[in-house]
């Protein structure tokens, strides 16, 4: 498998392959996003998450792919900084807004600073078509969280300092998006990258929190570690997905069709949670879709 994925880097079949894995990437995250902000406290769900995802992802990472080459440590340190910060922010983003208004902010503030970021750190370049369709997805993203904003009723006495967090978490999506595209891209074996980045990013936050651990019932320690196994294998497929994307596309592509996840995460609350759409939600989610074609068609 390791093999072939390397062997299409830079072709068309990889560049397909890249938009196939970003699309399933921002479903995923849409879904990751629910379930950490699901009834439980948001820092105890993330860190049920990791511990399962790190507990998984040890046997592979220590028996099963090649092990790092020793100019990988210094950047597996710097991923595990970048993302303690990013599991953090998001949070504290988490803890303090309703989730249908600080997630698209999340989301709509990652595409433009990593689109920048790639430019300066792999060269690549967005076209003048691109940058209009990066601002209509943004337009779309942020139109969604205002309409959001007007319309929701809970968490309104702490949406100010929520989406303030929701900005500083989006900047921390961008960083991490480039600086793990580098990640992948300096190992010879991209699931070398994967099963140690997940092993080691793990650790941190089952440890910070394990005093909330405490305060939680015994009738919910069972549900947390179940949402915990499921929010891993989902993590699996969404966060290696876009990882694998960056490998075998453009890393600022990659990072604009994820952001669609924003649709997908409306339709799961329409879906699943009973929210209704109506024709403005539709129209700024038909904006953030038309936006990722843009920036694909005009490359």
């Amino acid at each position: 498998m390791s093999d072939w994925l390397v062997s299409i880097e830079g072709t068309d079949l990889g560049r397909r392959m890249a938009l196939a894995l970003a699309l399933m990437a921002a479903f995923l995250h849409a879904l990751f996003g629910a379930l950490q902000k699901g009834r439980h406290d948001p820092w105890l769900s993330r860190a049920a998450i990791d511990a399962s995802y790190g507990i998984i992802a040890a046997p592979l990472a220590l028996f099963v792919v090649p092990w790092p080459e020793p100019h990988m440590w210094p950047i597996f340190a710097g991923a595990f900084v970048i993302h303690v910060g990013y599991k953090i922010a998001q949070a504290m983003t988490y803890q303090r807004g309703a989730y249908a208004v600080v997630y698209p902010v999340v989301r709509g503030t990652g595409p433009f600073f990593a689109v920048i970021g790639a430019g300066i750190l792999f060269g690549e370049h967005f076209t003048s078509g691109q940058w209009l369709g990066v601002g209509i997805l943004m337009a779309g993203i942020f139109g969604l969280a205002i309409y959001n904003l007007r319309t929701i009723t809970v968490d309104r006495e702490t949406m100010v300092p929520a989406l303030i967090w929701a900005v500083v978490t989006g900047c921390f999506v961008a960083l991490y998006t480039t600086y793990d595209a580098y990640g992948i891209r300096a190992t010879a074996d991209p699931f070398t990258f994967l099963a140690w980045f997940f092993f080691i990013d793990g650790i941190f936050m089952p440890v910070y929190t394990w005093r909330r651990w405490r305060s939680l019932p015994s009738s919910e320690f069972v549900p947390l570690l179940q949402r915990g196994v499921i929010g891993a294998f989902v993590a699996y497929f969404s966060f290696g997905a876009v990882m694998l994307a960056t490998r075998l596309g453009k890393v600022g592509e990659a990072a604009v069709v994820r952001e669609t996840s924003t649709v997908f995460a409306a339709l799961i609350a329409w879906l699943v949670l009973g929210d209704r759409v109506g024709p403005r939600r539709l129209t700024l989610m038909a904006l953030i879709a038309l936006g990722a074609v843009i920036v694909k068609l005009t490359g």
